[in-house]
């Protein structure tokens, strides 16, 4: 945000806005304001004698003037007063700041422990009488407008104020992306640090059980997960499933609905999936499934899953006639996408996310192509021991944010893949026939990186792209610590499952090629003989 406070903080009578915002501004280096004492230095009084004298909705002028002033001009942390934001107008104001990029905090503190400090502070003339019953009754009233309005809700339960400012600070270094469009109940993807933290305020208040649906592999982010959600009262089973492929199955999959029934899910509780990118496919279609469908929240812990499986509403398991032939559109209540979960990832897992990130580069976003060159050295050497408070981190964050919001663009156009959404399987025709011949034990994303190489070589071949934008990609792909070639199939075993891919209609064979960098087109049934050509082009390194 270019203009305007870093971040606003809201919340309850006694939540520590002051003392906790000051921290934040404090560690940041930058100024902090109370919207109180500044009422106070502007009215000559106390607003406690304000209230008295000239009454509330007086006041309330007066703070939503100040609001309005403090929006403009001031640069630091800005905490708000509890009853600001029940203001029509400081509402559309908060809100403008928040979809100009503004992080508005919702400040949540244990009810008991805000309500003492409340009544400890003294002044407050919204508590006179019964402060507690007076506080519990603004709660219930305030509490919906102010998750409402917030883009970041921190609680504070059981943090000192200098653990809840850097909380803060954690949470409104995030990245958001919204997913919208038609049959799409609207979802947030936010990748930042911390992250997981955020999961009671995804799930909400329904559910009484979570499914905690994860792998072995992850077992340290897991356990952090069952204890933010235990510690939020959910009722959590955990459920571990096998690593990679090898748990998208029906089996896996009817195992855990005997484990939902016996363990009395209904249709109000929910599925949380953490993990790679199988592991959130397998949680969804879980989720889609049981009693026709209950609320999930994707937890991605991959590179891989952050950019590609957890976004855009795609379940399924596989079957031994190829990967993800049975599946639902099923979009999930929300993604987090927590950095801190990147650092534990070994390099070649990391690295074989970059192929999804190239894609979408190739398809939409050039500037993901340009940043991928300007730091393929570091990206290729990934070391997850020194990931975290590097420059490179704010890398990563850039390249995820851009290429979900890539696939963000498509999904919201064409949720079911009538279309526009098959762009995004630019080389997965040959990428997913490389895993099934491999019997899954190549990656994903490298299987992708050789797909694209073949899309861009038939593209050259049927003259839609020229030869030095083929070369570019076997540059950049090889640059990254990709592979580019393939040769451990035959023609005639790769065109068998060509033919099974989704793309296909009945006996045509469709392609999703560049013309140009950025401009996917579709290419039905092109000469077999290029097909064969642009096959035995990527079986040479």
């Amino acid at each position: 945000m270019d203009e305007g406070p870093y971040a606003i903080v809201i919340g309850m009578m006694g939540a520590g806005k002051t003392r906790v915002g000051r921290e934040m501004a404090s560690m940041l280096g930058l100024p902090f304001a109370d919207a109180d004492i500044e009422i106070e230095k502007r009215i000559g009084c106390t607003i406690s004698e304000f209230f008295a004298s000239d009454g509330e909705p007086a006041f309330r002028d007066v703070e939503r003037d100040l609001i309005d002033d403090f929006l403009g001009s001031f640069g630091g942390v800005f905490a708000l007063g509890g009853g600001a934001p029940m203001t029509p107008a400081v509402q559309d104001s908060l809100r403008g700041y928040v979809d100009g990029g503004g992080k508005l905090v919702y400040l949540m503190a244990d009810p008991a422990e805000a309500m003492e400090r409340a009544n400890r502070g003294g002044g407050r003339p919204m508590l006179d009488g019964d402060a507690n019953a007076r506080w519990k009754a603004l709660y219930d009233v305030r509490h919906p407008v102010y998750a409402e309005l917030a883009n970041v809700v921190v609680r504070t339960h059981g943090m000192t104020p200098q653990m809840a400012a850097k909380r803060m600070i954690d949470m409104t270094n995030e990245r958001t992306v919204n997913v919208t469009g038609a049959g799409i109940e609207p979802y947030a993807v936010e990748i930042g640090e911390g992250m997981l933290g955020q999961l009671p305020n995804v799930l909400g208040d329904k559910p009484v059980r979570v499914a905690l649906i994860h792998t072995q592999s992850v077992r340290r982010h897991s356990d952090r997960a069952r204890t933010i959600l235990r510690k939020a009262g959910y009722d959590v089973s955990d459920i571990v499933i096998p690593d990679a492929e090898q748990g998208k199955t029906i089996d896996v999959a009817d195992g855990i609905w005997q484990r939902l029934g016996d363990e009395g899910f209904t249709r109000s509780d929910a599925v949380v999936g953490l993990g790679g990118g199988a592991c959130t496919d397998l949680a969804g279609f879980v989720a889609a499934t049981w009693m026709r469908g209950v609320r999930y929240v994707n937890c991605p812990t991959s590179l891989l899953a952050m950019v590609d499986a957890s976004t855009g509403g795609k379940t399924g398991i596989n079957t031994p006639q190829g990967k993800n032939l049975v599946g639902s559109f099923y979009t999930p209540a929300g993604v987090l996408a927590d950095l801190r979960t990147l650092a534990t990832l070994p390099n070649d897992i990391f690295v074989e996310g970059l192929g999804e990130v190239a894609k979408s580069g190739f398809i939409h976003d050039p500037e993901i192509l340009a940043i991928l060159e300007r730091h393929a050295g570091e990206l290729r050497d990934f070391d997850g021991a020194d990931f975290l408070g590097t420059p490179l981190e704010d890398t990563v964050a850039e390249l995820i944010e851009r290429t979900v919001r890539v696939k963000a663009y498509h999904v919201s156009n064409d949720l079911r893949e009538a279309g526009l959404r098959e762009f995004l399987n630019y080389g997965h025709t040959l990428g997913h026939a490389i895993e099934k011949l491999e019997h899954f034990r190549w990656r994903h994303g490298n299987a992708v990186a050789v797909g694209t190489v073949f899309a861009a070589e038939l593209a050259n071949l049927t003259g839609h792209l020229d030869r030095d934008v083929v070369e570019y990609h076997r540059e950049l792909l090889s640059s990254l610590g990709l592979p580019v070639s393939w040769d451990n199939g035959s023609f005639d075993d790769v065109v068998a499952l060509m033919h099974k891919d989704k793309k296909a209609r009945g006996n045509t064979l469709r392609f999703v090629v560049l013309d140009s960098i950025g401009h996917p087109v579709h290419l039905d049934n092109p000469p077999m003989d290029a097909v064969e050509e642009a096959f035995e082009r990527i079986r040479r390194p």
